[in-house]
């Protein structure tokens, strides 16, 4: 066995924490400690492992190639650590102590109660943690190490990641039901009016998928107004300044109660797929396909076909 000093898991906290914030101040805050022991960590660490982990400048921090390869792999070191605290503390049982989950808000309202009602019946010593946010956010927070696991919308590019694809979620046309913009019965997306297209701000990727399975591109149809959440596409088109693409678990909600619109399904080639996304290389991948296997009974359940 080698006799040489290893790092301390508290060093290894210390370079993930700086590889997410790119700034001492933010990175020191995070850990709990002042920006000058942090300092101090971290170059104990470069001379530790007698190497450059950062390049440091007034205004930001820049790890080098050597300090972003020791941070990613640091990542996978505590998450084993965590991972074998968990498995202990829980005599081994899946699913079982913490797990973080990141979910993209036109996913979460409509799965999670199933799935946490399936959850606490199955794997009553899971602690399952939520975080609501769009996807580039909980990206970041992933890579960060600050979540464990995410349900998001796929395809999207995701480095560093393994994902697992769930189940397919078609798109419906919505529109308020005695509107003259379009025929629904015969719809196309080639004779869509101008700016009678209403969707979601950038960054959220249901905007995205939406342009892409409804063949719609850069549309003159695409009006210039964009709302914030479902809720406020569903307000609008109820109001008929336009027609929307929902997904297939929000209409099976009660998104639309109360409103005058009404859906048309697209057929199939129109949809998104929801599937989960971990870091490479993560030490819970089994865990991570018994939640994936919980989630897709209870989107099952929610269609019907369960």
């Amino acid at each position: 066995m080698s006799s040489r000093r290893l790092p301390t898991v508290k060093q290894l906290t210390y370079i993930v924490a700086l590889d997410a914030e790119r700034h001492f101040g933010r990175a020191a805050e995070k850990c709990f400690i002042s920006q000058s022991a942090f300092s101090v960590a971290i170059r104990e660490l470069e001379k530790l492992m007698g190497v450059q982990l950062a390049d440091r400048t007034n205004k930001s921090v820049v790890l080098t190639a050597e300090g972003r390869l020791f941070a990613e792999r640091a990542r996978v070191v505590i998450e084993e650590i965590e991972a074998m605290v968990n498995a202990v503390a829980s005599g081994g049982a899946p699913l079982s102590g913490k797990l973080k989950l990141g979910v993209i808000p036109t996913i979460a309202p409509f799965v999670l109660p199933a799935l946490l009602a399936r959850l606490r019946h199955s794997y009553p010593d899971l602690q399952l943690f939520i975080r609501e946010e769009q996807t580039d956010r909980i990206y970041q927070e992933l890579l960060a190490g600050e979540l464990d696991l995410l349900l998001l919308a796929l395809p999207w590019p995701l480095r560093q990641a393994q994902t697992r694809v769930l189940f397919s979620d078609p798109f419906q046309l919505a529109y308020q039901a005695s509107t003259t913009r379009i025929d629904p019965a015969n719809y196309n997306p080639e004779t869509l009016p101008d700016g009678s297209v209403l969707l979601l701000e950038d960054g959220h990727c249901l905007r995205e998928h939406a342009l892409s399975a409804c063949q719609l591109g850069a549309s003159s149809a695409i009006n210039n107004f964009k709302g914030s959440s479902l809720q406020t596409l569903v307000q609008m088109v109820d109001a008929d300044l336009g027609v929307t693409y929902l997904p297939d678990i929000a209409c099976r909600s009660n998104l639309l109660d109360g409103t005058s619109v009404q859906t048309v399904a697209l057929g199939h080639t129109a949809s998104r797929e929801i599937g989960l996304a971990w870091r490479s290389g993560s030490a819970r991948v089994q865990e991570f396909n018994l939640l994936g296997d919980e989630l897709i009974v209870a989107y099952r359940q929610l269609v019907g076909t369960g």
